[in-house]
């Protein structure tokens, strides 16, 4: 009985968790079709704001820019983030773990404080704010996570295949792109999805950083909240979110998430 009292106190809880981190999202999917600006009931179904949207170039602007370097980040931590697990997977050398414990202190720092210290450090050797300074910046964010992550997959890996590779006469090349990229690819994958998420919704770093009218999406919402705050956010919002779950669930049924099946 005292089990059954904990199965369906861990379901509640659960269930409570879920509510509150879905709730909000799916109130505002729900009235970015409310005619209303104002979030006025009874709900009235429109897709004004969506047509709105389309007319919105500032917001579509910032948008395209924002996916733009997402894509960019992705593509370019996950190449060096890859890179860089095999080479602390595959060999010895001086200052190993101190590089492989300087992963986390990234992660675990504020921000607020990175995006200061980037825009000190880039102005400081003359490359100033603007769309490379935010692409580094977001590379330098992306790329603990993508090491991180590859590495973790990489800890399930053994060695012995790719010596066995190397002794049939497979050279470095063949050996990872026959032998290992093949058994990583879920934790690239994964990565690479954690270092686009990273880049998009990026809002500290790109506010240091981005040159006036030419924002990224969340500093963009950022500032329209300020000034007033139309559903034309919640349209394109409710976009992002569908597009992001699409992705996600595509990912997590042709990879091989959590292990072999």
């Amino acid at each position: 009985m005292k089990n059954t009292y904990l199965v369906w106190a861990g379901k509640v809880w659960l269930g409570l968790i879920l509510f509150f981190l879905y709730a909000p999202i799916i109130v505002m999917a729900f009235m970015s079709f409310n005619a209303s600006q104002y979030y006025q009931l009874p709900f009235d179904f429109s897709l004004k704001w969506y047509e709105k949207l389309g007319q919105n170039t500032e917001i579509l602007n910032a948008a395209t820019r924002s996916i733009l370097i997402a894509l960019a980040t992705t593509v370019i931590a996950t190449i060096l983030g890859t890179a860089a697990s095999l080479a602390l997977f595959r060999f010895e050398f001086r200052g190993k773990r101190f590089l492989q414990v300087m992963l986390f202190p990234p992660i675990a720092i504020p921000w607020l404080i990175t995006g200061t210290a980037m825009l000190i450090f880039f102005y400081g050797v003359g490359l100033g704010r603007g769309t490379p300074s935010v692409l580094i910046g977001h590379v330098a964010l992306a790329l603990p996570y993508v090491i991180v992550v590859v590495s973790a997959r990489l800890a399930t890996f053994d060695p012995t295949l790719e010596e066995a590779a190397r002794s049939m006469g497979a050279d470095s090349w063949t050996v990872t792109r026959r032998v290992t990229l093949p058994w990583i690819a879920s934790g690239i994958i994964a990565g690479a999805l954690f270092a686009f998420a990273v880049s998009f919704d990026q809002f500290v770093v790109s506010y240091f950083l981005s040159e006036p009218g030419d924002s990224t999406l969340p500093v963009l919402i950022y500032t329209s909240i300020r000034k007033g705050f139309t559903p034309e956010i919640n349209a394109i919002s409710t976009i992002i979110i569908v597009i992001s779950m699409a992705v996600m669930l595509f990912a997590a049924r042709f990879s091989n998430f959590g292990g072999e099946r």
